[in-house]
């Protein structure tokens, strides 16, 4: 009878326990993005704005796991989730002293208060910690309860989590903890606000000493944290475009490089902050090589306060791209045999149908090499070179290297100086392209299958262009040998750079979000300085260009075939006028004759013995009255100033 009561009793506690109701154990974690060594570099809030880092297995120093055993709970692989020996310890001293010395809870207890948000001020709360403590030993593990105390502890504020903990008070991993920095972070989830040391540094202090002294540790001299350092929130624009693709992801990572992305944000930081009010700035840094993207600055701040428009990402957003694109022509007109690097090119007023482009300083430098006039950025070798291609055939191109340009209607030559919108890194694309000697390039924030690269332009011509633009003087007290295009759009509403070397290519722009003028900006002034600025902090020294490819000719303008010295198809020299009737000592005997012209170019003048008779004329033939007997001057005078002459008689 005694046996059946207790396996009764038995039956009915553990009835009880199964009964109990578990509440959920996976609560959710903060989205991360991480770099590509896994370096935290954002972090989202969870609910009420907590921020709550996922605890992966290993990923906490096991000195902390140790001291947290030890301290709080020495049975914890042995007890069933209740320590009835700890238990009755604490009641023992809070009676014999008239307060509470010890709680007795165990780690499984704390566990099961915080995954219900339940306080211990009263019995009923205790028992339901007890009864679930029980319960959850019999679901789950003992490495699988101490992860999720390691998850779910509170360490001040809105911080819950030892991993969150770790980088909040000391900056880091929980990985590689001194034992005073374990002991601190074992302290404070029993007390989270009254021992926080950015509050209370001394009770802190004191928390952290009795862990290590009652775990045997040395104490420390060291000083509590006095502030809680902000989570890391590197490269914010693109977390927030990965997470708006993704919204079910809870972990992205990314090919950027934290520290470089911290060196690259403070450059910008740094320049924008000697712009004027609302002037942003942007900077994307590619590997050419494989595509990835090592860093990408969308703007100087993340924040509107300044009046730049800081959440604005203006890596993505659509601008003229001014000048950036003349590289893109050139090659693609050496690449199809219309020029070479030392054509002959006439910079001079021209009109193409109704559009007649000028260069940026209003002045012509009439024959120049194609290698003058992409190294000076002129206007005209370009617009005459994409009329010969045809504007379609560079859009294509620009769509053929992963770009998206965007532009209403069709494609016109204004697209050659930038009547089209590009974003930095759609520009990016096409200088790596460049880089890579005339293949596409699969830019991408995120580890991807490699796709096989294609060839847009011949390797040839692409080296011309790269060792025409490695041929541009740098900023004053930069080094040479970076291979680099600027740009200015109409109005210097955009101030680009962008450089390629052996390695790397980096694209920069200047301007305002809301696409209003930032006046005197200019991409060689403003933009090429941070430029190769910013390639000094990605490396100390550029990688070398790639040789010239076998087939490419190296020749001067004299040596070139007689097709490629000049651009424009061959044109016979315009003759001059000639005076086709009357001829040259005809005998007439009428003094009204009618003046015939053949050639010269319109309109013309005609003379009677050094008297205009005619001027402005717009036709060949025109009636002339003699003015007196005997022998008379005709002459003719074209538009170009060439003239002819005859002589007539009129008889008495």
């Amino acid at each position: 009878m005694l046996l059946f009561s207790a396996g009764l009793l038995h039956d009915s506690w553990d009835g009880w326990v199964i009964r109990t109701d578990v509440p959920s154990v996976l609560a959710t974690a903060s989205v991360e993005m991480q770099d590509r060594n896994g370096t935290l570099m954002r972090a989202f809030a969870v609910e009420d704005g907590r921020v709550r880092l996922a605890v992966a297995p290993g990923s906490v120093d096991s000195t902390l796991t140790d001291m947290l055993i030890q301290y709080e709970d020495k049975r914890f692989y042995q007890h069933n989730g209740v320590d009835g020996r700890a238990m009755a310890r604490a009641v023992a001293q809070a009676l014999a002293s008239g307060r509470v010395v010890s709680g007795g809870s165990t780690l499984t207890m704390q566990v099961a208060r915080l995954l219900e948000n339940s306080g211990t001020g009263s019995l009923y709360g205790k028992l339901r910690q007890i009864r679930l403590a029980w319960a959850l030993e019999r679901q789950l593990s003992k490495d699988e309860i101490l992860h999720l105390y390691l998850q779910h502890a509170p360490y001040g504020g809105r911080i819950e989590g030892v991993r969150s903990a770790a980088f909040v008070w000391f900056g880091k991993e929980p990985k590689r903890l001194s034992p005073a920095q374990a002991a601190l972070l074992v302290a404070l989830p029993q007390s989270p606000e009254t021992r926080r040391p950015d509050r209370h540094p001394e009770a802190a202090r004191a928390a952290r000493d009795r862990v290590l002294a009652r775990v045997g540790a040395a104490p420390s001299v060291a000083d509590v944290p006095r502030a809680m350092r902000p989570m890391p929130r590197l490269a914010p624009h693109l977390a927030d475009a990965l997470r708006a693709e993704n919204s079910a992801k809870q972990r992205f990572v990314t090919t950027l490089i934290a520290p470089l992305q911290t060196r690259m944000e403070g450059l910008i930081r740094t320049h924008a902050a000697a712009q004027a009010t609302g002037v942003s700035m942007a900077m994307i840094v590619v590997d050419h090589h494989t595509g990835d993207v090592l860093a990408r600055v969308g703007a100087p701040n993340y924040s509107d306060a300044d009046g730049n428009l800081g959440f604005v990402d203006m890596t993505r957003a659509k601008r003229s791209p001014g000048s950036t694109l003349k590289p893109l022509i050139y090659a693609l007109a050496f690449d199809r045999g219309l020029a070479h690097p030392d054509t002959i090119f006439a910079d001079r007023p021209t009109r193409f149908d109704r559009y007649a482009p000028q260069n940026f300083d209003g002045q012509f430098r009439g024959d120049v090499t194609a290698r003058t006039a992409l190294a000076q950025s002129l206007n005209i070798p370009p617009v005459a070179l994409t009329e010969a291609l045809g504007p379609s055939r560079l859009m294509a191109s620009l769509r053929a290297f992963g770009a998206k340009p965007v532009l209403k209607g069709q494609p016109g030559l204004a697209v050659a100086l930038g009547g089209v919108g590009m974003s930095l890194e759609d520009i990016a694309r096409v200088y790596a392209g460049l880089a890579q000697l005339g293949k596409t390039v699969p830019i991408s924030d995120q580890r991807q299958k490699a796709l096989a690269p294609r060839q847009v332009i011949a390797p040839r011509a692409a080296w011309q262009v790269g060792d025409i633009l490695r041929s541009i003087a740098p900023p004053a007290g930069a080094p040479s040998g970076l291979a680099y295009k600027t740009g200015t759009s109409y109005g210097h509403r955009d101030a680009w750079a962008f450089g390629y070397d052996g390695r790397h290519v980096i694209g920069v722009w200047i301007g305002r979000p809301d696409g209003t003028p930032v006046p005197g900006a200019f991409g060689s002034d403003h933009a090429a300085p941070l430029l190769f600025e910013a390639f000094g902090r990605l490396k100390s020294k550029l990688d070398h260009a790639p040789p010239p490819p076998a087939d490419t000719l190296i020749l001067t303008t004299a040596e070139l075939p007689f097709p490629l010295r000049r651009f424009g198809p061959a044109k016979p020299a315009a003759s001059g006028p000639a005076v086709a009737f009357p001829p040259d000592g005809a005998v007439l005997e009428n003094a009204d004759t009618v003046i015939k012209v053949e050639g010269g170019t319109l309109p013309l003048t005609v003379l009677l013995n050094g008297a205009p008779v005619a001027s402005n004329l717009r036709k060949r033939h025109v009636s002339v009255g003699l003015r007196s007997r005997g022998f008379s001057d005709i002459s003719v005078i074209d538009a170009a100033g060439r003239s002819a002459r005859v002589a007539v008689e009129l008889r008495p």
